[in-house]
């Protein structure tokens, strides 16, 4: 069970385990989504649509149990991935993923499946966004403990950590003007403190990575080997530069975001 696959992350997983032969129950927040994927993949893979995701999740549960009956699932992958306002992100991405982690824990004890999240490198390193790595900072104990309690019953659990990848989402995110927007909102105390200059900083435009193949093939030796890795750092700059950086002292890391970052037009 895949959650988030009108995303690219979800959709591309779904059509990768779609072509090895396993049979995907594929959630969509849009029915554009699910057309989409409906167009992408064989009849192995059963999809569904919903409007709200939150408000979805006992609808969700109930349609995986229809789908599975009394088998259970033995993969569980559910998708958090956003940039929207701290209400809306502990919501849906911080309270969204907990809720449909926990509802479908029945399902994947009954085969002793396997439960895959997906986080970020920002769950370790907080550099920017304070909402954004704020969830995902709290995703990762709730995996972490989560973890170890389904060791008991077999049940495997593995987290994803991405670097920066060019998604839909982001792609869509920068053709919106979602990030003009919340600048227009700004009040005028804040838009003097930072200037029009700083949307256009290099901040705001980091290094985004094309292959999203890189993230599902750690999704998909996630959900498929026998032994998974309680962690996966996907993207080369995860692995040799965002993971050491978390390690460093909280004072270093600041002077590497002064240096190599411009600040705002009335920083001291």
């Amino acid at each position: 069970f895949i959650t988030g696959c009108g995303l690219s992350f979800g959709c591309l997983l779904a059509r990768q385990l779609d072509l090895r032969g396993l049979r995907v129950l594929a959630a969509c927040l849009t029915e554009q989504g699910a057309e989409q994927l409906r167009k992408q993949t064989a009849t192995g893979c059963r999809w569904r649509s919903w409007t709200s995701p939150r408000q979805s999740v006992s609808t969700a549960t109930k349609w995986v149990k229809e789908c599975v009956g009394d088998r259970g699932t033995t993969h569980i992958f559910c998708l958090c991935t956003s940039l929207c306002d701290f209400v809306k992100i502990l919501d849906v991405n911080l309270l969204g993923v907990i809720d449909m982690t926990l509802s479908l824990l029945t399902l994947g004890r009954k085969r002793r499946g396997y439960v895959a999240n997906i986080s970020s490198t920002m769950g370790q390193l907080a550099l920017f966004g304070g909402g954004y790595c704020m969830f995902k900072y709290c995703v990762e104990p709730f995996l972490d403990s989560l973890r170890r309690e389904l060791s008991y019953f077999g049940v495997k659990l593995a987290m994803v950590e991405p670097s920066y990848f060019l998604t839909n989402m982001i792609q869509g995110e920068v053709c919106n003007g979602t990030v003009q927007a919340s600048w227009d909102h700004a009040s005028p105390e804040i838009q003097e403190l930072y200037d029009d200059n700083f949307l256009t900083s290099d901040l705001l435009k980091p290094l985004w990575a094309g292959n999203l193949s890189l993230v599902t093939d750690c999704m998909e030796d996630a959900l498929t080997t026998c032994h998974p890795h309680t962690r996966y750092s996907a993207g080369w700059d995860a692995r040799f530069f965002y993971l050491p950086m978390s390690y460093l002292p909280g004072f270093l890391v600041d002077l590497m975001m002064y240096w190599g970052y411009s600040g705002p037009a009335k920083a001291l």
